[in-house]
Protein backbone atom coordinates (compact mmCIF):
# COMPACT_ATOMS: atom_id res chain seq x y z
CA UNK A 1 0.00 0.00 0.00
CA UNK A 2 1.72 3.35 -1.36
CA UNK A 3 1.14 6.66 0.36
CA UNK A 4 1.47 9.95 -1.14
CA UNK A 5 2.66 10.87 2.46
CA UNK A 6 6.03 11.00 3.76
CA UNK A 7 7.55 12.10 6.81
CA UNK A 8 7.74 16.04 5.67
CA UNK A 9 4.57 15.62 4.28
CA UNK A 10 2.78 14.51 7.97
CA UNK A 11 5.34 16.34 10.04
CA UNK A 12 4.42 19.58 8.27
CA UNK A 13 0.87 18.87 8.79
CA UNK A 14 0.68 18.45 12.13
CA UNK A 15 3.05 21.26 12.93
CA UNK A 16 0.42 23.42 11.76
CA UNK A 17 -2.71 21.29 13.14
CA UNK A 18 -0.52 22.37 16.61
CA UNK A 19 0.00 25.90 15.80
CA UNK A 20 -3.95 26.19 15.14
CA UNK A 21 -4.92 24.25 18.54
CA UNK A 22 -2.39 26.39 20.52
CA UNK A 23 -3.37 29.49 18.20
CA UNK A 24 -7.43 28.50 19.68
CA UNK A 25 -6.51 27.57 23.22
CA UNK A 26 -4.00 30.45 24.07
CA UNK A 27 -5.57 33.38 22.44
CA UNK A 28 -8.91 32.56 21.54
CA UNK A 29 -10.28 30.21 24.07
CA UNK A 30 -7.60 31.98 26.65
CA UNK A 31 -10.92 33.29 29.03
CA UNK A 32 -13.21 30.39 29.24
CA UNK A 33 -16.45 31.62 28.71
CA UNK A 34 -19.90 30.27 26.74
CA UNK A 35 -19.72 29.55 23.25
CA UNK A 36 -22.86 31.32 21.51
CA UNK A 37 -23.90 30.25 18.23
CA UNK A 38 -22.42 33.36 16.11
CA UNK A 39 -19.08 32.19 17.77
CA UNK A 40 -19.23 28.77 16.69
CA UNK A 41 -20.93 29.59 13.29
CA UNK A 42 -17.63 31.35 12.04
CA UNK A 43 -15.71 28.85 13.50
CA UNK A 44 -17.10 26.15 12.04
CA UNK A 45 -16.53 27.87 8.72
CA UNK A 46 -12.65 28.62 9.43
CA UNK A 47 -12.13 24.98 9.85
CA UNK A 48 -14.07 24.02 7.18
CA UNK A 49 -12.49 26.35 4.75
CA UNK A 50 -9.15 25.30 6.17
CA UNK A 51 -10.08 21.48 5.61
CA UNK A 52 -10.98 22.15 1.86
CA UNK A 53 -8.42 24.14 0.97
CA UNK A 54 -5.73 21.13 2.51
CA UNK A 55 -7.98 18.83 0.36
CA UNK A 56 -7.59 21.55 -2.65
CA UNK A 57 -3.77 21.14 -2.04
CA UNK A 58 -4.21 16.93 -2.12
CA UNK A 59 -6.08 17.17 -5.21
CA UNK A 60 -3.84 20.10 -7.13
CA UNK A 61 -0.49 17.96 -6.05
CA UNK A 62 -1.61 14.54 -5.96
CA UNK A 63 -4.53 14.05 -8.72
CA UNK A 64 -8.08 13.82 -8.80
CA UNK A 65 -8.26 10.20 -7.05
CA UNK A 66 -6.35 11.21 -3.74
CA UNK A 67 -7.73 14.28 -3.93
CA UNK A 68 -11.79 12.99 -3.81
CA UNK A 69 -10.67 10.54 -1.53
CA UNK A 70 -10.07 12.97 0.69
CA UNK A 71 -13.32 14.61 0.19
CA UNK A 72 -15.05 11.55 0.96
CA UNK A 73 -13.27 10.50 3.83
CA UNK A 74 -13.95 14.11 5.33
CA UNK A 75 -17.71 14.07 4.69
CA UNK A 76 -18.03 10.64 6.25
CA UNK A 77 -15.61 11.15 9.52
CA UNK A 78 -17.75 15.01 9.89
CA UNK A 79 -20.81 12.96 9.49
CA UNK A 80 -20.47 10.40 12.06
CA UNK A 81 -19.28 13.15 14.48
CA UNK A 82 -22.52 14.38 14.49
CA UNK A 83 -23.18 11.10 16.62
CA UNK A 84 -20.50 12.49 18.42
CA UNK A 85 -22.22 15.72 19.23
CA UNK A 86 -25.54 14.16 20.45
CA UNK A 87 -22.93 12.08 22.75
CA UNK A 88 -21.22 15.53 24.15
CA UNK A 89 -24.65 17.05 25.20
CA UNK A 90 -25.68 14.05 27.27
CA UNK A 91 -22.27 13.98 28.97
CA UNK A 92 -22.17 17.35 29.96
CA UNK A 93 -25.98 17.81 30.98
CA UNK A 94 -25.92 14.81 32.78
CA UNK A 95 -22.54 15.77 34.89
CA UNK A 96 -23.62 19.61 34.90
CA UNK A 97 -21.04 20.97 33.36
CA UNK A 98 -21.22 24.78 33.29
CA UNK A 99 -21.20 26.20 29.65
CA UNK A 100 -18.58 28.05 30.02
CA UNK A 101 -16.29 24.51 30.50
CA UNK A 102 -17.84 22.93 27.42
CA UNK A 103 -15.03 24.20 25.13
CA UNK A 104 -12.26 23.18 27.41
CA UNK A 105 -13.16 19.59 27.80
CA UNK A 106 -13.67 19.45 24.31
CA UNK A 107 -10.48 20.95 23.32
CA UNK A 108 -8.28 18.43 25.40
CA UNK A 109 -10.47 15.68 24.45
CA UNK A 110 -10.09 16.20 20.93
CA UNK A 111 -6.81 16.65 21.21
CA UNK A 112 -6.97 12.78 23.14
CA UNK A 113 -8.36 11.93 20.06
CA UNK A 114 -5.80 13.07 17.71
CA UNK A 115 -3.28 10.21 19.37
CA UNK A 116 -6.08 7.69 19.73
CA UNK A 117 -6.89 7.89 15.79
CA UNK A 118 -3.25 8.06 14.92
CA UNK A 119 -2.67 4.51 16.52
CA UNK A 120 -5.83 3.19 15.01
CA UNK A 121 -5.15 3.84 11.76
CA UNK A 122 -1.58 3.14 11.84
CA UNK A 123 -2.48 -0.25 13.37
CA UNK A 124 -5.21 -0.65 10.56
CA UNK A 125 -2.97 0.53 7.78
CA UNK A 126 -0.46 -2.66 8.90
CA UNK A 127 -3.01 -5.19 9.29
CA UNK A 128 -4.92 -4.25 6.08
CA UNK A 129 -0.93 -3.98 4.44
CA UNK A 130 -0.16 -7.75 5.81
CA UNK A 131 -3.70 -9.19 5.27
CA UNK A 132 -5.78 -7.82 2.91
CA UNK A 133 -9.09 -9.69 3.80
CA UNK A 134 -9.11 -8.24 6.88
CA UNK A 135 -11.21 -5.37 4.71
CA UNK A 136 -14.02 -7.62 4.27
CA UNK A 137 -14.32 -8.25 8.17
CA UNK A 138 -14.12 -4.18 8.10
CA UNK A 139 -17.07 -4.08 5.82
CA UNK A 140 -19.22 -7.00 7.72
CA UNK A 141 -18.66 -5.03 11.06
CA UNK A 142 -19.89 -1.92 9.12
CA UNK A 143 -22.76 -3.42 7.55
CA UNK A 144 -23.72 -4.90 10.97
CA UNK A 145 -23.51 -1.62 12.22
CA UNK A 146 -25.16 0.28 10.13
CA UNK A 147 -28.08 -2.18 9.82
CA UNK A 148 -28.01 -1.63 14.21
CA UNK A 149 -28.50 1.82 13.88
CA UNK A 150 -31.93 1.92 11.83
CA UNK A 151 -32.65 -0.52 14.41
CA UNK A 152 -32.08 1.18 17.38
CA UNK A 153 -34.50 3.38 19.73
CA UNK A 154 -32.99 6.55 21.44
CA UNK A 155 -30.02 6.37 22.88
CA UNK A 156 -29.12 6.49 26.55
CA UNK A 157 -26.70 7.65 28.87
CA UNK A 158 -25.43 5.26 31.45
CA UNK A 159 -21.93 6.15 33.21
CA UNK A 160 -22.11 4.20 35.98
CA UNK A 161 -22.18 0.92 33.25
CA UNK A 162 -19.28 2.69 31.78
CA UNK A 163 -16.34 0.57 32.65
CA UNK A 164 -13.51 2.76 32.05
CA UNK A 165 -15.65 5.10 34.14
CA UNK A 166 -15.56 2.64 37.02
CA UNK A 167 -12.01 1.49 36.91
CA UNK A 168 -11.35 5.62 36.90
CA UNK A 169 -13.61 6.10 39.83
CA UNK A 170 -12.19 2.63 41.63
CA UNK A 171 -8.24 3.43 41.56
CA UNK A 172 -7.85 7.52 40.87
CA UNK A 173 -8.38 10.03 44.19
CA UNK A 174 -10.69 12.11 43.65
CA UNK A 175 -12.81 15.28 44.95
CA UNK A 176 -16.70 15.78 44.27
CA UNK A 177 -16.45 19.27 44.64
CA UNK A 178 -18.30 20.53 40.95
CA UNK A 179 -16.86 23.61 41.44
CA UNK A 180 -13.46 23.56 40.06
CA UNK A 181 -12.64 24.62 37.13
CA UNK A 182 -9.45 22.66 36.57
CA UNK A 183 -8.96 18.40 36.23
CA UNK A 184 -6.61 18.23 39.01
CA UNK A 185 -6.04 19.70 42.39
CA UNK A 186 -3.96 19.84 44.72
CA UNK A 187 -5.00 18.70 48.68
CA UNK A 188 -3.72 18.34 51.77
CA UNK A 189 -0.12 17.54 49.71
CA UNK A 190 -2.27 14.92 47.52
CA UNK A 191 -3.01 15.79 43.83
CA UNK A 192 -6.80 14.68 43.06
CA UNK A 193 -8.59 14.13 40.15
CA UNK A 194 -12.18 16.75 39.45
CA UNK A 195 -15.42 15.81 38.40
CA UNK A 196 -14.38 17.40 34.99
CA UNK A 197 -11.61 15.33 34.87
CA UNK A 198 -14.70 12.16 34.82
CA UNK A 199 -16.09 14.11 32.27
CA UNK A 200 -13.19 14.28 30.23
CA UNK A 201 -12.26 10.71 30.46
CA UNK A 202 -16.45 10.16 29.13
CA UNK A 203 -15.53 11.88 25.73
CA UNK A 204 -12.22 10.24 25.50
CA UNK A 205 -14.35 6.58 25.79
CA UNK A 206 -17.29 8.00 23.15
CA UNK A 207 -14.45 8.74 21.02
CA UNK A 208 -13.08 5.71 21.00
CA UNK A 209 -15.71 3.57 20.80
CA UNK A 210 -17.29 5.73 17.58
CA UNK A 211 -13.16 5.85 16.26
CA UNK A 212 -14.67 1.87 15.82
CA UNK A 213 -16.82 3.03 13.22
CA UNK A 214 -15.58 6.03 11.58
CA UNK A 215 -11.98 4.75 10.69
CA UNK A 216 -12.87 1.54 9.54
CA UNK A 217 -15.56 3.66 7.00
CA UNK A 218 -13.13 5.56 5.72
CA UNK A 219 -10.78 2.57 4.98
CA UNK A 220 -13.39 1.45 2.58
CA UNK A 221 -12.59 4.91 0.43
CA UNK A 222 -8.93 4.73 0.38
CA UNK A 223 -5.93 2.59 1.99
CA UNK A 224 -3.85 5.27 2.34
CA UNK A 225 -2.95 6.41 5.86
CA UNK A 226 -2.07 9.79 5.15
CA UNK A 227 -5.52 10.57 3.38
CA UNK A 228 -7.76 8.39 6.62
CA UNK A 229 -5.94 10.18 9.09
CA UNK A 230 -5.56 14.00 7.96
CA UNK A 231 -9.50 13.70 6.78
CA UNK A 232 -9.87 12.18 10.58
CA UNK A 233 -8.07 14.97 11.97
CA UNK A 234 -9.45 17.76 9.73
CA UNK A 235 -13.16 16.69 10.75
CA UNK A 236 -12.29 16.29 14.53
CA UNK A 237 -10.51 19.62 14.57
CA UNK A 238 -14.26 21.55 13.48
CA UNK A 239 -15.93 18.92 15.92
CA UNK A 240 -15.78 21.75 18.64
CA UNK A 241 -17.40 24.59 17.00
CA UNK A 242 -19.99 21.98 15.35
CA UNK A 243 -21.07 20.84 18.69
CA UNK A 244 -22.05 24.42 19.57
CA UNK A 245 -23.37 25.38 16.91
CA UNK A 246 -25.55 22.08 16.45
CA UNK A 247 -26.73 21.45 20.52
CA UNK A 248 -29.89 23.81 20.24
CA UNK A 249 -30.83 22.90 16.25
CA UNK A 250 -29.47 18.91 16.42
CA UNK A 251 -33.12 17.28 18.02
CA UNK A 252 -34.65 18.67 14.40
CA UNK A 253 -32.52 16.29 12.46
CA UNK A 254 -34.44 13.62 13.54
CA UNK A 255 -33.57 11.41 10.92
CA UNK A 256 -30.17 12.17 10.39
CA UNK A 257 -29.29 8.94 12.18
CA UNK A 258 -31.05 6.73 10.19
CA UNK A 259 -29.03 8.15 6.77
CA UNK A 260 -25.95 7.36 8.91
CA UNK A 261 -26.38 3.87 9.13
CA UNK A 262 -27.18 3.64 5.20
CA UNK A 263 -23.84 5.64 5.05
CA UNK A 264 -21.87 2.66 7.07
CA UNK A 265 -24.02 -0.17 5.37
CA UNK A 266 -23.08 1.26 1.73
CA UNK A 267 -19.18 1.96 2.68
CA UNK A 268 -19.46 -1.91 3.77
CA UNK A 269 -21.29 -3.32 1.42
CA UNK A 270 -18.55 -1.30 -1.09
CA UNK A 271 -15.98 -3.15 0.79
CA UNK A 272 -17.53 -6.68 1.02
CA UNK A 273 -18.48 -5.94 -2.92
CA UNK A 274 -15.79 -3.80 -4.76
CA UNK A 275 -13.87 -6.17 -6.21
CA UNK A 276 -16.71 -7.95 -8.09
CA UNK A 277 -18.84 -4.64 -8.31
CA UNK A 278 -15.77 -1.81 -8.72
CA UNK A 279 -17.60 1.74 -7.56
CA UNK A 280 -15.43 5.14 -8.99
CA UNK A 281 -14.68 7.55 -5.73
CA UNK A 282 -16.82 10.34 -7.99
CA UNK A 283 -20.27 7.77 -7.53
CA UNK A 284 -19.08 7.15 -3.79
CA UNK A 285 -18.79 10.68 -2.82
CA UNK A 286 -22.11 11.93 -4.75
CA UNK A 287 -24.17 8.46 -2.87
CA UNK A 288 -22.56 9.38 0.71
CA UNK A 289 -23.48 13.21 0.09
CA UNK A 290 -27.14 12.30 -1.46
CA UNK A 291 -27.67 10.13 1.68
CA UNK A 292 -26.68 12.79 4.40
CA UNK A 293 -28.67 15.19 2.48
CA UNK A 294 -31.46 13.62 1.85
CA UNK A 295 -31.80 12.84 5.65
CA UNK A 296 -31.46 15.80 6.70
CA UNK A 297 -34.21 17.84 4.40
CA UNK A 298 -36.42 14.77 5.61
CA UNK A 299 -36.13 15.48 8.94
CA UNK A 300 -36.64 19.23 7.93
CA UNK A 301 -39.77 18.83 5.43
CA UNK A 302 -41.40 15.83 7.02
CA UNK A 303 -40.62 15.96 10.83
CA UNK A 304 -42.50 13.44 12.63
CA UNK A 305 -45.56 14.82 14.19
CA UNK A 306 -44.93 15.17 17.85
CA UNK A 307 -46.51 13.16 20.48
CA UNK A 308 -47.03 14.46 24.87
CA UNK A 309 -43.61 12.15 25.38
CA UNK A 310 -41.51 13.26 22.42
CA UNK A 311 -39.66 15.56 24.17
CA UNK A 312 -36.04 14.11 23.91
CA UNK A 313 -33.40 14.32 26.18
CA UNK A 314 -31.71 17.15 23.75
CA UNK A 315 -34.71 19.12 24.35
CA UNK A 316 -34.19 18.70 27.65
CA UNK A 317 -30.33 19.46 27.39
CA UNK A 318 -31.00 22.59 25.54
CA UNK A 319 -33.35 24.10 28.44
CA UNK A 320 -30.92 23.38 30.70
CA UNK A 321 -28.07 25.25 29.10
CA UNK A 322 -30.55 28.10 28.37
CA UNK A 323 -31.42 27.93 31.62
CA UNK A 324 -27.56 28.31 33.17
CA UNK A 325 -26.84 31.16 30.83
CA UNK A 326 -30.23 33.62 32.25
CA UNK A 327 -28.37 32.32 35.67
CA UNK A 328 -24.95 33.37 34.31
CA UNK A 329 -22.68 29.97 34.92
Amino acid sequence: MQSIGNPYFYSAFMLVVIFLLALDLGVFQRKAHAVKVREALVWSLVWVVLSVSFGAWIYHHNGSKSGLEFFTGYLIEYALSIDNVFIFILIFSYFKVPSRLHHKVLFWGILGALIMRAAFILAGAALISSFHWILYIFGAFLVFTGLKILRQGEKELEPEHNPIVRLFQRFVPMTNDHSIDSFLVRRNGKILATPLALVLVMVETTDLVFATDSIPAIFGITQDPFIVYTSNVCAILGLRSMYFLLAAVINRFVYLGKGLGIVLIFIGAKMLLGKYYPLKIEASLVIVASILVGSVLISLLWPPKPTNSSNSEVDLVTSNRQTRDKNGD
